[in-house]
C-alpha cells in the first residue's frame, strides 16, 4: 500500500466521516494541532532520565498519546455521522484521570509561588514546548466549537481534558527537573 494518494494535492482532504473539505478548515486545524502535540508527547517520552519514576510517566504519556487519537478522531467527524458510532468517546472520567496525575506529581514539588521559565532538562523542555502546543491546540477546538455548536456532551469533555492536559505537561515539566535534579529557572523581571 502507498502512503501517499494525490487526493490532497488540490488542497483538500477526507474527513473520518468522508466528508471532503479544506486542508486550512477549522476542524482540520483542531485535529492537526492535537496530532503536533501528540508527536510532543513522543518527544516528552523520548527524552526523560532512566528510572522507575520516568517509566511511570513513559506509561503515562503513552495513555495519554492514545487518548489524543480518541479526541482527533472526535475533531474529524461530523456529529451527525455514522462514523461517531465507530469512536469512543471521551468521558468526565478522562480529565479526572487528568487531575490526579496533576495531584500526585505536585505533591512531589515545592510550592511554586514564581513565575518560571520553560527549559532545565530536555525532558521538561519538551513538556513545556507540548504544553503551549497544547494550548494552542485548545484555541483551534474553541474555534471549532463556536462554529459547529455541538449539542452533545462530547465536546465539553474534548474541551475540557484539552484544558487538564495542559496543566498536567506544566506540572509534567517541573517534575521532569525534580527526576533530574534541576531546578526549575526562576524568571527574573
Amino acid at each position: 500500500m502507498k502512503i501517499y494518494t494525490g487526493t490532497g494535492d488540490r488542497g483538500k482532504t477526507s474527513l473520518f466521516s468522508g466528508e471532503r473539505i479544506e486542508k486550512n478548515a477549522d476542524r482540520i486545524e483542531a485535529y492537526g494541532a492535537v496530532d503536533e502535540l501528540n508527536a510532543f508527547l513522543g518527544a516528552v517520552a523520548s527524552s526523560l532520565p532512566t528510572g522507575p519514576e520516568a517509566d511511570a510517566l513513559r506509561i503515562q504519556l503513552t495513555r495519554i498519546q492514545s487518548d489524543l487519537f480518541r479526541v482527533g478522531g472526535w475533531l474529524a467527524t461530523t456529529a451527525d455521522s455514522p462514523s461517531m458510532a465507530y469512536l469512543q468517546p471521551m468521558a468526565q472520567a478522562d480529565s479526572l484521570w487528568i487531575e490526579e496525575l496533576v495531584d500526585h506529581l505536585q505533591s512531589h514539588l515545592p510550592e511554586l509561588t514564581v513565575f518560571i521559565l520553560p527549559g532545565g532538562h530536555a525532558s521538561a523542555a519538551w513538556a513545556h514546548v507540548a504544553r503551549t502546543v497544547c494550548r494552542r491546540a485548545e484555541r483551534r477546538i474553541v474555534s471549532l466549537l463556536e462554529r459547529i455548536a455541538p449539542t452533545d456532551e462530547g465536546a465539553g469533555y474534548v474541551l475540557t481534558y484539552i484544558n487538564r492536559l495542559s496543566d498536567y505537561l506544566f506540572v509534567l515539566a517541573r517534575y521532569c527537573n525534580y527526576l533530574a535534579g534541576r531546578e526549575d529557572t526562576i524568571w527574573q523581571t
